[in-house]
């Protein structure tokens, strides 16, 4: 039979509530009655029950993460910021990797009530209705991390895609590019889809550069996608002379089918990315990026987060994190 807590009491000579206290870690308990506590927790092989502590402490100390790909550069890299962050306040996570599937997300934030999470920190946008009232219902603080949504009611972790987006633009503008393609991500999101697409419309437009509906394609963030894409602008006539891609994996994507059609960036083809991913700086030619600090990111989502558990009205804004054009091999400058 499993040992309980009252067989550690009878075995140290204690009470159950002393035994509780240094489970707990708790003070007014003398070293002398500590050390025989311990002594017989090792003796008879205890183990505590971590969700009975819980519900008797209403304290879980797990958050839960919705992630929408993992496979994503960018969103393995922000959870493993959030892990470290989360890791040295003592919290744990239950990770939901939903793999863009929104029924899922419901499914997995319905574990997380069940489990007690202390708070709860979703990477997307997409909600539907059903999960919109879920939120809305439940008092499970909740922060969006590198995405707005369309409910105001929460608070986000994030830059300022639109400006971040215009300054990509703008900066292949600036090398006298004028035939610029662009390869979007999922119109639904309103972060980094239309906010994105809206920027380059517009810059294009202030420096009174045509808009060519052909050289625009819209895909899903993935390198897959970004390389199909890439292939399709290849066959526009006159071709792109700088292509604004708005995540690196895509960047990385058409930069492999650039190559596979025997052209190179940034001679041919100026490449330009969004995100700041780590292989930026591992692939040749080095990618230039429009970089979020993905890290930070990560980080000051558990923060926030940690502050809406102690206090629920502890924060009454979004924060705005800053972003950085960060310049390297990708693009040149053209006649």
């Amino acid at each position: 039979m499993a040992v309980r807590i009252k067989d550690v009491a009878r075995k140290a000579g204690v009470s159950v509530t002393t035994v509780s206290r240094v489970l707990n870690n708790e003070k007014y308990v003398t070293d002398e009655l500590k050390q025989k506590v311990l002594a017989a927790i090792e003796e008879l092989d205890y183990s505590p029950n971590h969700i009975a502590r819980s519900l008797v402490r209403q304290k879980t100390n797990l958050i839960g993460v919705i992630v929408p790909d993992l496979a994503s550069s960018f969103y393995s890299t922000i959870l493993s910021s959030v892990e470290e962050e989360a890791s040295e306040n003592g919290y744990n996570l239950l990770v939901c990797n939903i793999i863009e599937d929104i029924d899922k997300e419901l499914k997995y934030l319905n574990v997380f009530q069940e489990m007690r999470v202390e708070g709860i920190i979703i990477m997307h946008e997409k909600i539907n209705n059903e999960i919109k009232q879920f939120l809305d219902k439940s008092n499970i603080p909740v922060i969006f991390s590198s995405v707005k949504p369309v409910n105001r009611k929460f608070h986000s972790v994030i830059i300022d895609d639109y400006e971040a987006a215009y300054e990509a633009t703008e900066y292949l503008i600036s090398l006298g590019h004028t035939r610029i393609g662009f390869i979007g991500g999922d119109m639904r999101d309103i972060t980094s889809g239309q906010n994105r697409y809206a920027a380059y419309r517009n810059a294009l437009s202030t420096y009174e550069i045509p808009i060519v509906y052909e050289y625009i394609k819209f895909g899903d963030y993935k390198l897959q996608s970004g390389y199909a894409l890439m292939e399709e602008l290849l066959q526009c006539d006159p071709m792109p002379t700088a292509v604004f891609a708005v995540s690196d994996d895509m960047a990385l994507g058409a930069m492999n089918c650039i190559s596979d059609h025997q052209l190179k960036v940034p001679e041919h083809i100026s490449i330009i990315g969004f995100d700041g991913s780590p292989f930026t700086e591992i692939i040749r030619p080095r990618l230039t990026s429009m970089e979020q600090p993905i890290q930070r990111m990560g980080t000051e989502s558990v923060k926030a987060l940690l502050r809406l558990i102690a206090e629920p009205s502890s924060l009454n804004q979004d924060i705005i994190l800053p972003h950085e054009l960060v310049i390297r091999d990708s693009t040149r400058k053209i006649k």
